[in-house]
């Protein structure tokens, strides 16, 4: 009896660390600072509604529009700056990579992009257009702006 007792205090104390770290692993993986995992990005593509689904790549499927997903993407975002302006594209632009992780590959070109239609929309005036610019895709918004 002695040495039963012994021997599932032994399994116990083999197992049980194991149980916990694995346990306590995978808890980790889920929190919101972690980064995303390609299940991750598979659920959100799934349930995005932008037509990507599992198993198939957001930069060869095409929106209502016919156009890609980055390219409805740089619409909206021109749109968006020039009916109100830089700021609020920016804040778009930033809420499509948090949404639509397929997307970030073009973030840094999308920023550029907005960043000289900034300095066109406020007739050359880089020193306004840069006013607007903040750490969305590596600062590349004051990048466009400055030429």
């Amino acid at each position: 009896m002695k040495q039963l007792v012994r021997r599932i205090g032994q399994t116990v104390a083999l197992t049980l660390p194991v149980v916990l770290v694995t346990t306590g692993t995978l808890a980790v993986t889920r929190v919101p600072w972690a980064p995303p995992t390609s299940l991750d990005q598979q659920v959100v593509a799934a349930s995005s509604g932008d037509g990507a689904g599992i198993g198939r790549a957001a930069t060869t499927t095409t929106t209502s529009d016919g156009l890609a997903p980055q390219d409805a993407l740089r619409v909206a975002l021109m749109d968006e700056l020039r009916a109100h302006n830089p700021g609020s594209a920016l804040d778009l632009l930033e809420r499509a990579m948090r949404e639509q992780p397929t997307l970030t590959p073009y973030c840094s070109s999308l920023a550029s992009e907005l960043g000289k239609a900034a300095v066109r929309k406020y007739q050359g005036d880089v020193q306004r257009a840069r006013t607007f610019a903040r750490a969305v895709c590596d600062g590349s918004f004051a990048a466009g702006a400055a030429g």
